[in-house]
Parts: structure tokens; C-alpha cells; sequence
């Protein structure tokens, strides 16, 4: 089945919403609560958010989309950050914000999240961005490892509320070509 990386529109809405309920558990550590997931997913991955993220001008929504079947998302902003545990350790303005960046568990390994991180570093460039960051659980090791390797580094932490809890991340920044 051939796939081909878009932007998404307000008719993704729903689809986003679903692929994130099986996604963002995954970028989870182990010790996060079913509760708090659930409650994460309603308050910022709900098929309402998605429509707002998508109606909003200074957001990029990217899809890989197989067929009508969406395989993986990524979540651009383009303003500077309010958090000034990230303003403060950013070395490239202005930058862009991969604020989510998943593909569907079936679809790991076999080059789909490279091809997204690519499109999507090429969509932040043309927004503008001088940089790129992201914000990643300190414990996931897996997506630490996929964004070193796509020319990500530690600039700083911040913190991240999480339902009833508090997950500590990683920011990492590159810059853009």
C-alpha cells in the first residue's frame, strides 16, 4: 500500500484523535497511569483539539497517510515558546516547535517516522525556523535515540504535567538547513 506524507486537514480530525490514542501511551513511561494518559488525551488529543490545532495558522499538522489510512502525525508551531525553561536554553531563533512527532506501532522500523522527521523539518524550515526543538520524556530512550540520530542534542529539561503527575523532559534543538 503506497503512503504519502500531507498536510493534514480538518477532515483528519478524527483519524488524528484515534492514532493518538494508540500512540501517545506509547511515549509514556511505565509508570504513568491509565488515568492520566486518558485525561492527556482528552485535554489536548481529542478529535475537538485536533480540529483547533488544525484551524489555528500557526500550527502544521503533517500526515503519513496510506491510502486514507493514517500511519503517523507530527504537530509543528511556529511561535516563540511561553515556557521559559526552553526560551532560556534555545540557541536558534526564531524556532520552530515538533511539539508531537508519533507513528503507529505497526508501522516502526521500516522508515516511516525518517520520513516524517524529514518532512517535517522541511515544513519548519519553510515556516521560517532558524531551529527546530522538542520536548522528550527523560525515560524514553527509544525516541531519544531517533532524534539524536536526526540531528537532535540536550540543550536543557523542563518539566511536563501529565494528568496527576509531573514527567521531567528532555529539550533537545537542531538547526535547520
Amino acid at each position: 500500500m503506497a503512503s504519502a506524507i500531507r498536510q493534514a486537514t480538518t477532515d483528519d480530525a478524527g483519524a488524528l484523535a484515534a492514532l493518538a490514542s494508540v500512540t501517545f501511551p506509547l511515549a509514556c513511561p511505565p509508570s504513568t497511569s491509565p488515568e492520566d494518559i486518558a485525561a492527556h488525551l482528552a485535554n489536548t488529543l481529542s478529535e475537538g483539539h485536533f480540529r483547533k490545532y488544525l484551524g489555528d495558522p500557526g500550527v502544521t499538522v503533517l500526515v503519513i497517510d496510506a491510502e486514507g489510512d493514517l500511519r503517523g502525525y507530527s504537530l509543528l508551531v511556529n511561535r516563540p515558546t511561553a515556557d521559559p525553561d526552553v526560551s532560556s536554553v534555545l540557541t536558534r531563533t526564531p524556532s520552530v516547535e515538533l511539539s508531537k512527532c508519533y507513528v503507529h506501532p505497526g508501522h516502526h522500523g521500516l522508515g516511516a517516522a525518517a520520513d516524517l522527521m524529514h518532512a517535517s523539518l522541511q515544513a519548519a524550515a519553510a515556516a521560517g525556523g532558524a531551529g527546530i526543538w522538542l520536548g522528550v520524556n527523560s525515560q524514553n530512550a527509544r525516541a531519544i535515540r531517533f532524534y539524536e540520530k536526526s540531528g537532535f542534542r540536550k540543550v536543557g529539561t523542563k518539566s511536563f504535567q501529565l494528568g496527576s503527575t509531573v514527567e521531567h523532559d528532555f529539550v533537545l534543538e537542531r538547526p535547520l538547513p
